[in-house]
């Protein structure tokens, strides 16, 4: 996986973090765009990989922890929630050129060396040789402000 330069990591201040809004309220928009013809494993995969490195940049993207009434602890999700979308290969890369293009939208991706690589420094050392136009990517996230990224992914639907 990659991500833009710190730079581009939305900043939350404490007033944009609203647990008490719908997800649709929200002032950011996260959505991971899957290619739709990966198996279902590596599509989950590549969702699953590149939440972890948005929790990792975006801490403040994560609610509370929750406690059920038996007393029992539930890890906080993200209260911005996340649409996961399809879209073909081509689209895919598209995608994040014209998203990179955009001042304030947090890119993260997982290009075909990512899934195809079973040790991290073999990732790096293939995605180090390979030009930026070469790479295919296996999926998108994006996360900034609500109406940039719709405009970006609003003919997309969801993963299936």
């Amino acid at each position: 996986m990659t991500a833009q330069n710190d730079a581009a990591v939305p900043q939350l201040s404490q007033g944009e973090v609203r647990t008490d809004l719908s997800t649709r309220e929200a002032r950011l928009k996260w959505v991971i765009v899957v290619d739709e013809q990966l198996p279902a494993g590596r599509a989950v995969n590549a969702a699953a990989c590149m939440a972890a490195a948005v929790g990792k940049a975006l801490p403040d993207l994560l609610g509370g922890h929750g406690h059920d009434a038996s007393g029992h602890v539930h890890p906080g999700l993200p209260w911005a929630g996340c649409s996961v979308l399809a879209a073909d290969a081509a689209t895919l890369h598209a995608l994040r050129e014209k998203a990179a293009a955009k001042a304030g939208i947090f890119i993260v991706d997982m290009p075909e060396p990512a899934q195809s690589s079973r040790v991290y420094d073999e990732y790096l050392d293939r995605l180090a040789g390979t030009k930026h136009e070469d790479l295919t990517y296996h999926a998108v996230s994006l996360i900034g402000p609500r109406n940039q990224v719709s405009k970006l992914v609003g003919k997309l639907s969801l993963l299936r």
